[in-house]
């Protein structure tokens, strides 16, 4: 009768060889080189029974045997891993006879109905049978399928012309357990390709040959020069055609089956987990002492401490929850906050069990360790559930110190983001956070508390939070309606109605009441960035020239801005200045020291950045708000990268100046406020109140508040791949940063001059290893990159004449960058074949181009301070 599957010959023993290798290497790089092995065997494969009643129903055995396992590139013995021992040795006894016990495949119409092995064997070598099994699936007509093979539910397609079929699989659609993560922000993510494809050879309405092929392709998407291939071939090609056993009589498949082996159990075909136990790695502990002396604090810029960071984290998270608070209980005061940096990383309940168990809220003395949890929680990779419940349970509870019980709230603002980001905006713990951060700020009344909750909802980025923040930054004191201002300022376009930008229109042009310089120019920024109408944009240029002088320049210099940027905002800003009412002179030659100027730090094939650098000053020559920003952006994504924000006010009285109009009664004020990687961090106060100034001025040292010390976790991708020839495949990317900002401010009323210093201090490390584990052999790549910078910013103003002079610099250092590449074959004996090669480079240090007013600037500055330094003599 007509078949619609392959089918076999009754009394015939058909003699295949059969190949798995597996290669693992760069992405570009050509096979001859990679890392990797192959198995070989020869396969037995003979009809047992066909169906009596369907001829397409057939049950075949296949038996594996001579099995031998090699480099599948040529080595040097010196370099050959296998060298001299037999497969027994390699495999190993037990494992090598379940590999050679035969299985049973039904097929129907071509299709594995049922797969029969032997129940107890090691998941290892059932898989190894599963990935041959697979091989003997097919259909001899074109079309598509969904079909389960090793691989898992699939979406299949077929192509058969005359004798060949070609089998595509779509590993994307592929139905089976997924183990991993992936970073929170698709720039720092991992991008993964897979391929699949087998072609068949039929002969006398069998097989003669089959060739399959999967590709796996990583890639770093913020550098995609970075990354890994995993490819997976099989191969099997009949050999002969003996005479060969006849068949079992039988109706049914299942007495067929008994009367063969009562062992035989029906089985799954799709992989099962299976991991190889680690015979000799270091405990915790042994790991710990062996990077310990990198992470004191003063290395903390340094590659190897951001090396030793992610290694940390890769312990952590295999260690139980006993062992992660020996070492915090152990440790000295020096180095607790970098353990504590590490422990939260690794996001495992057991981690957060342990700093749980360890950290005591009710205890003011420990704040630093407090504050320290609390940021590596806001800029935690893929946060669970479980983590906001129990900041919200903390926040609820007893917390000694006030600042850290703000810090609190401000990250479970954060983390309510992350979570929402991926589908998570429905999950009690998010929704109860929510409810309570909305609900305690419309009780608030004390300012403090406002500005607390004010910068949650900063971090949280809600829909649903838009009203309240349109209501603070319109009817709020000057602090709050400009943090409100600035919370607006960070959604997305898309998600400002016509509400907020009427809002904002009435804040910049003063409909209602007098605001400060601070949020007017926040009102407007959001205004020309939320793709403005002709008419806002008209009104705001027409406004220009009845300003005060410094906000007039300040304003001035945005719309040059987003012109010299290309901003979307600057085709209706041409628009609107081919009007020439708008265009006049007079409103566009005002002097004043405030700017707004944007530039490129990088443009690389796979990501940007760029930096945004505003300063205002109010008409007396001090400070009000310089703005620093850095964004990271790829064809589809963009992150924060950073923001530093030094405000003042009330500063006057100090150099006997006026202040400006509506400013008079403003308090003496300055600070810092700081975003990292898309969180708001909590503010930091350099003074408050007139005494407070005076007592820090004359005592003055200059010396730089810190902002941010420590290390953070930004790459985290984690997979597992299950290879259709048998082997578990594993890739992980983790990316650490250990950063240093700091900022000062200082003033010397001898030269009437303030200087403002921002200092980014940073080093990078990339590590990915991706490894195949064949319970005998683990090959694989690991990939290093680690770059080392600084990032200084300096302002300097001198007062002594109207227009003051105004200096920026933004300066990079020469920054050494290195990476590595190591392929490698072990054998669990500990023997180990490796291949090393790296390169090393300094990137050149450069002084970043601020506007052509700013250089002329410095050029006084620096001019006037050398002769005015000698003449006191």
């Amino acid at each position: 009768g007509h078949t619609t599957g392959p089918s076999l010959n009754n009394d015939k023993l058909y003699k295949f060889a059969y190949s798995a290798e597996v290669y693992v290497d760069r992405v570009k790089a050509s096979l001859q080189k990679s890392a990797g092995y192959r198995i070989s065997s020869g396969v037995d494969v003979n009809l047992l029974w066909r169906n009596p009643d369907n001829d397409d129903d057939q049950l075949i055995k296949v038996t594996i045997r001579d099995v031998q396992v090699e480099n599948v590139n040529e080595r040097p013995a010196a370099k050959n891993v296998f060298k001299g021992k037999s497969t027994e040795k390699i495999i190993g006894k037990e494992y090598l006879a379940a590999l050679q016990r035969p299985i049973v495949l039904e097929l129907v119409r071509g299709k594995v109905k049922n797969f029969y092995s032997y129940e107890n064997e090691p998941g290892f070598t059932q898989n190894i049978k599963r990935g041959l099994a697979s091989l003997f699936q097919l259909q001899l007509h074109s079309g598509a399928a969904r079909e389960v093979d090793i691989s898992g539910n699939c979406n299949t397609t077929y192509h058969v012309r005359q004798d060949q079929v070609t089998k595509i699989k779509d590993l994307d659609s592929c139905e089976i357990e997924k183990q991993g993560f992936t970073s929170h922000n698709q720039i720092l993510d991992v991008t993964t390709k897979a391929t699949s494809a087998t072609i068949y050879v039929l002969e006398d309405s069998f097989i003669k040959s089959i060739k399959a092929e999967e590709n796996y392709v990583l890639l770093l998407n913020s550098r995609r020069k970075t990354g890994a291939k995993i490819v997976s071939k099989q191969r099997l090609e009949l050999k002969s055609v003996q005479a060969g056993p006849g068949l079992i009589a039988g109706k049914q498949v299942t007495s067929v089956i008994k009367t063969l082996d009562s062992s035989y159990v029906a089985m799954t075909l799709v992989a099962e987990p299976a991991k190889s136990e680690c015979k000799k790695c270091p405990s915790l502990s042994e790991h710990w002492q062996s990077i310990r002396e990198y992470m004191y604090p003063e290395k903390l810029s340094k590659a190897e401490a951001a090396r030793s960071f992610l290694s940390f984290i890769q312990n952590i998270r295999k260690a139980t929850k006993e062992e992660i608070l020996q070492i915090i209980r152990s440790e000295s005061k020096e180095l607790l906050p970098q353990v504590v940096d590490a422990v939260t990383s690794a996001q495992t309940p057991e981690s957060l069990e342990a700093i749980l168990e360890f950290l005591d809220f009710k205890d003011a003395s420990t704040s630093t360790l407090q504050e320290r949890f609390l940021y590596a929680c806001g800029f935690a990779s893929h946060p669970s559930e479980m983590l906001l419940q129990s900041l919200t349970a903390t926040f609820k509870g007893d917390v000694a110190n006030e600042e850290i019980r703000e810090t609190l709230v401000i990250v479970m603002g954060a983390l309510i983001r992350k979570l929402c980001e991926r589908e998570g905006c429905k999950l009690p713990a998010v929704v109860e956070a929510k409810r309570l951060i909305l609900s305690r700020l419309e009780k608030a009344k004390k300012d403090d508390d406002v500005r607390m909750y004010l910068l949650a909802l900063k971090n949280a980025l809600l829909p649903e939070a838009i009203p309240v923040l349109l209501k603070y930054a319109e009817s709020g004191e000057g602090p709050i309606s400009n943090l409100a201002a600035t919370a607006l300022q960070r959604y997305d376009p898309s998600f400002l109605t016509k509400e907020v930008k009427e809002t904002m229109n009435r804040i910049y042009h003063q409909n209602r009441k007098v605001h400060e310089k601070t949020v007017r120019t926040t009102a407007a920024a959001i205004i020309l960035n939320s793709n403005p109408s002709y008419m806002e944009v008209k009104n705001i240029l027409l406004s220009i020239g009845e300003l005060s002088l410094e906000m007039n320049k300040y304003m001035l210099s945005m719309i040059q801005d987003i012109l010299h940027f290309e901003m979307p905002s600057s085709k209706t800003v041409r628009q609107v200045l081919k009007d020439m009412r708008a265009y006049n002179y007079d409103r566009f030659s005002k002097m004043g020291s405030s700017s707004a100027y944007s530039g490129y730090i990088t443009r690389g094939p796979d990501v940007s950045a760029t930096y945004s650098l505003d300063i205002l000053y109010s008409g007396s020559g001090i400070l009000r708000r310089s703005n620093m920003n850095i964004h990271v952006f790829d064809r589809n994504a963009e992150l924060h990268a950073s923001q530093v924000v030094i405000e003042a006010q009330g500063l006057e009285s100090i150099i006997a100046a006026t202040p400006d109009e509506g400013e008079e009664n403003l308090d003496s004020f300055a600070g810092m406020s700081a975003i990292l990687f898309d969180v708001q961090l909590r503010p930091v106060t350099f003074f408050q109140g007139y005494g407070d100034l005076m007592s820090k001025m004359l005592s003055a040292t200059g010396d730089p508040i810190n902002v941010v010390k420590g290390l953070i976790l930004l790459t985290d991708h984690s997979q597992e791949i299950q290879l259709q020839s048998g082997p578990r495949a594993s890739t992980e990317f983790l990316g650490g940063l250990a950063i240093d900002i700091s900022g000062g401010m200082e003033f010397s009323l001898w030269y009437r001059e303030s200087k403002t210093n921002v200092k980014n201090r940073v080093a990078v490390f990339i590590a990915g290893n991706t490894e195949v584990d064949s319970f005998f052999v683990k090959t694989g790549m690991e990939t290093t990159l680690e770059v080392e910078t600084a990032l200084d910013f300096i302002s300097t103003v001198q007062f002594s004449q109207y227009p003051f002079l105004v200096c920026m610099q933004m300066d990079r250092v020469e920054s050494p960058f290195r990476r590595y590449v190591t392929k490698y074959e072990s054998l669990p004996s500990g023997r180990r074949y490796t291949a090393k090669r790296g390169k090393a480079e300094l990137l050149a240090g450069n002084e970043f181009p601020l506007h052509q007013e700013n250089s002329n600037m410095c050029r006084k500055v620096f001019g006037t301070k050398s002769d005015s330094s000698s003449s006191w003599f």
